[in-house]
């Protein structure tokens, strides 16, 4: 039986939140192959959907990813195209953890298998988001696409020293408009608690890259959290003192992106 990749929400007003990595299903075929350390699903982006479960409950468009990353990372391309060529970055179908150490007991998945995941939870995914996002643009003249994720503030192997708490992806401003990425970075550097930067060491996935077109009315950006600001790490735990403050930032971050009118 096939697992479903996703569950979603229909938007009523412009923006849709794509959360594709906060699963941590593993279906039994793969788990079946894993190692030890695999079926811990450490690289999970953790309780991201809770730092934004207000934006659903204001009527934001939602995809949330169910499985785990370990199965297939639906903020890849779906031909495995690198997207920082020249960093150590993951695959369509990973390997090794973001430490470096191996999901696999042998061999990883073959390209045939990969080719059967992509086909059943990568592509109902994006079918489901890309609707998602035709649906609002239609309704309301424009859409603003956030890709929600999280990462541990330290991972050596992907960069170095601490990584801020909010890091701003606009595909180096191609992704959506000056407009609204300078209305993001205002809320931003008007509060002095949390670290930020603009298209630092992420500059936004597949699915900011993919789907953020400005020119035809969909403005996508990503924002990447460093766990430290609002979980006791490694252990992933959400502490509602930490999470507070910063889901009070993502609300006004999120009510800039929800007052955003593109100029025609």
């Amino acid at each position: 039986m096939v697992m479903e990749s996703f569950i979603s929400a229909e938007p009523s007003i412009p923006l849709v939140i794509s959360l594709p990595h906060v699963g941590t299903g593993l279906v039994p075929e793969v788990e079946a192959q894993l190692t030890p350390v695999a079926r811990l699903v450490e690289d999970t982006d953790w309780h991201v959907e809770r730092l934004y479960d207000f934006a659903r409950e204001a009527g934001a468009g939602w995809v949330q990813a169910t499985l785990s990353r370990y199965v297939i990372d639906l903020n890849r391309p779906p031909d495995d195209a690198s997207l920082y060529p020249g960093q150590t970055t993951t695959s369509l179908c990973p390997v090794e953890t973001f430490q470096g150490e191996p999901l696999y007991a042998a061999r990883g998945p073959d390209p045939q298998e990969i080719a059967r995941r992509r086909e059943q939870y990568w592509q109902p995914y994006h079918a489901r988001l890309s609707a998602l996002i035709d649906q609002a643009r239609d309704r309301f003249g424009h859409v603003v696409l956030l890709d929600a994720h999280s990462i541990a503030s330290f991972v050596p192997r992907l960069f170095e020293a601490r990584l801020p708490d909010v890091n701003v992806g606009t595909y180096g401003g191609q992704s959506c408009s000056l407009d609204l990425s300078h209305r993001i970075m205002e809320v931003l550097h008007a509060q002095s608690e949390f670290t930020c930067v603009l298209n630092g060491r992420f500059k936004g996935g597949y699915i900011t890259r993919h789907y953020g077109n400005p020119q035809n009315g969909v403005h996508g950006v990503q924002f990447e959290l460093g766990q430290l600001a609002y979980l006791d790490e490694p252990a992933a735990v959400y502490v509602p003192s930490r999470a507070a403050s910063l889901k009070t930032l993502l609300t006004q971050l999120v009510n800039a992106m929800v007052a955003f009118r593109p100029t025609r």
